[in-house]
């Protein structure tokens, strides 16, 4: 339900001034950051900059999102430009490209409020010539930006423990490490802008590939007459063993598909890492194959599911149910 108009002015800031110079020598209580997009991710890596002291002042097109973090202290505002007259920090996590393009460079985006010398985070997932785009429309206004996707899904995000990968400028980076650690535990720069989201589409691939190797295999397993529990716990310490192993395998032999990576959203990163490798000459079936598979998924009606539920595809194939 939308809150009334007065809900909103009595919490939102009018923080007219901007600290100025190195933010890593500033006082947090005197350094504003802006947050768009409180969904699935955005929202508890509010409440983790929040409980590492900063204020926020933040907007989500769904007003009831916002609830819990004005509990918190937060302050809200209704546009991205809003967001930016009142931060010099912005923070961006949206759902793709387009989304990425018009909050920050649509009307009444943050580009039309955003004050010379802010710095501008975008921690969406989206296309690394996209990223360029942007950066170069908010130098045009003295703003710097960073790429800075993250990897660890719902369950990071809320223990603070995301993975982060950063590009742009190595001194913008130092000024916001601080800031960016305290939703990670990995925070990583890994070139100019764009290299961020290249390293995401890296880590997207090699995540799909793993869950689709692990449910071939335990599919295998199970089919054969094998206990699935048994496979994974013999094979997990070997070479075959992963992080994507260790977070999945269980989920799957639970049947325990909520929710942390959505299939679409899985889906959204690999049409992006396609885009990219078609745009620079790189073949990559392997790649290609998998976002088929969740197509398949998608038809099916079951794209909402988390990725693990990638299993479902090849069980229909075989015609069997790993589980324990």
């Amino acid at each position: 339900m939308q809150q009334p108009a007065r809900y909103l002015e009595e919490n939102c800031v009018d923080w007219t001034e901007s600290t100025k110079g190195n933010f890593k020598e500033q006082e947090k209580e005197s350094m504003r950051i802006g947050f768009i997009g409180l969904g699935i991710m955005g929202k508890p890596m509010c409440k983790n900059l929040m409980k590492a002291g900063h204020k926020l002042v933040v907007m989500d097109l769904d007003v009831d999102k916002t609830d819990e973090l004005v509990a918190m202290g937060a302050k809200v505002v209704m546009t991205p430009k809003a967001v930016a007259q009142n931060a010099d920090i912005i923070i961006v996590i949206l759902r793709n490209s387009p989304d990425v393009e018009a909050v920050v460079l649509g009307t009444d985006g943050i580009i039309d409020g955003v004050k010379a010398g802010s710095i501008v985070i975008d921690m969406t997932s989206i296309a690394p010539a996209v990223s360029k785009k942007v950066a170069t429309e908010l130098a045009k206004k003295d703003v710097e930006m960073l790429d800075a996707p993250v990897s660890g899904g719902e369950p990071k995000a809320i223990d603070g423990t995301l993975s982060i990968m950063v590009g742009g400028k190595k001194e913008v980076f130092d000024k916001c490490y601080g800031i960016l650690k305290d939703m990670a535990a990995s925070v990583v720069h890994t070139g100019s802008i764009g290299a961020g989201n290249i390293t995401k589409l890296a880590n997207q691939i090699i995540v799909a590939l793993n869950i689709a190797a692990m449910s071939e295999a335990l599919v295998l397993a199970t089919k054969a007459g094998v206990e699935p529990e048994l496979v994974f716990q013999a094979i997990r310490g070997g070479l075959a063993g992963s992080a994507v192993l260790d977070a999945k395998a269980p989920l799957v032999m639970e049947r325990n598909f909520n929710p942390g990576m959505r299939i679409y959203h899985h889906m959204k990163d690999l049409g992006n890492v396609l885009q990219t490798s078609h745009e620079i000459g790189v073949p990559l079936p392997l790649t290609a194959s998998v976002l088929e598979m969740m197509q398949a998924m998608k038809v099916e009606g079951l794209d909402h599911l988390d990725h693990a539920a990638l299993i479902c595809y090849y069980e229909k194939l075989a015609k069997v149910e790993v589980k324990r």
